[in-house]
């Protein structure tokens, strides 16, 4: 079996690759994704993929494994970075790391590498197992680390050929093996943040393509201007953080696309910032399509699952329910749904009822 390993420059796939050698697998070959924005981004931050790419080559070295630079910068603009700046411009919340698993990585590099590797493997934290014919995706057993949420929008075409080595283990576990093994990265930190980032902030980011636009800041309750902004491009429902506003805290709850205005609600008043209904819409499931009933979610990455009641509308978007109200939920990011440990896939939000 050919096997094309992933490799970011981190622990977590270092380890993967470790891994795999350990086992015996011979026919192996490391990849490199180049995926860092044009040149003219360059200004706003510290390019990374240098640094990534040294410690990729050394790990490489250390392993006796062959390494290959893969530049996917054009499709990476144009199906992950592209869509964030859409979805940013509609004034919804994207979540381009998703996409940048469904499309990028298990998408447009497998088709790259054509019929000459038989799976993919990454550092993901996730579980892979087959029954009945169908390949299902487990959270993995580190609630912290999981990445069951920016793997919800796979295919059963892209779980058959995907392997995750370390997908089943504790992060303390993985540092553990990398010492061992004394991989030259081994002390080196996680990474954060969204994908295509690296060291830019983001609010550069959004200001460098989408520019400014000046607004009013509106409590939502009195029809007080409280403030301005620069472009509701800038804020998310269930924000806090970067209003400029005193005597707060206060929370983005609302966004006015066409007049360009951004309304706000203290944090004393929680019925105003909180949701526990709202529809969901353009969902994509990984093995079955689940039927109406009682679910746990993820609104966002992390170890917190909501338990709620999910219905459906018609064949494209459900009704979903939460048993405890949530103050971040925002129109364009997903709802990703699990039975038990396993992830049967994720839907957009829509909006609130």
């Amino acid at each position: 079996m050919n096997t094309a390993v992933l490799l970011s420059g981190g622990v977590d796939s270092s380890v993967s690759l470790r891994l795999l050698r350990e086992r015996g697998d011979s026919k192996i070959t490391a990849f490199y994704l180049k995926v860092w924005l044009e040149d003219e981004v360059r200004y706003l931050g510290d390019c990374p993929w240098e640094e990534d790419l040294r410690f990729a080559r050394e790990v490489c070295a250390q392993c006796g494994v062959p390494i290959e630079v893969v530049s996917l910068q054009r499709e990476y603009f144009e199906r992950v970075v592209q869509y964030a700046l859409d979805e940013l411009q509609a004034g919804r919340t994207p979540s381009p790391d998703i996409f940048c698993n469904q499309r990028i990585k298990f998408g447009v590099f497998f088709k790259h590498i054509g019929s000459a590797f038989d799976t993919v493997a990454t550092g993901h934290y996730g579980r892979i197992e087959e029954a009945a014919g169908l390949f299902h995706l487990h959270r993995a057993p580190d609630p912290v680390k999981d990445q069951s949420y920016f793997l919800s929008h796979l295919s059963q075409q892209q779980l058959a050929h995907a392997l995750f080595p370390v997908g089943g283990m504790q992060k303390r576990e993985v540092r553990e093996l990398a010492t061992r093994y004394g991989l030259p990265n081994r002390e080196r930190k996680d990474s954060q943040g969204i994908c295509f980032l690296g060291k830019i902030r983001y609010p550069e980011f959004i200001r460098h393509y989408l520019g400014e636009r000046p607004g009013k800041i509106i409590e939502r309750v009195s029809g007080r201007v409280l403030g301005e902004h620069r472009g509701y491009w800038f804020h998310t429902i269930g924000q806090r953080q970067g209003l400029g506003l005193g005597n707060g805290p206060w929370y983005v709850v609302e966004k006015d696309i066409e007049e360009n205005i951004i309304y706000v609600a203290h944090g004393e008043d929680r019925s105003a910032r909180e949701w526990r209904r709202f529809t969901v819409c353009d969902p994509s499931w990984i093995a079955q399509v689940p039927t109406s009933g009682r679910y746990e979610i993820k609104l966002r990455h992390g170890p917190e699952l909501l338990p709620c009641s999910m219905e459906w509308i018609d064949e494209r978007r459900m009704r979903v329910e939460t048993d405890r109200p949530d103050e971040g939920i925002a129109p364009g990011q997903f709802t990703v749904f699990y039975r038990g440990d396993e992830c049967l896939g994720g839907a957009r939000i829509e909006g609130s009822e």
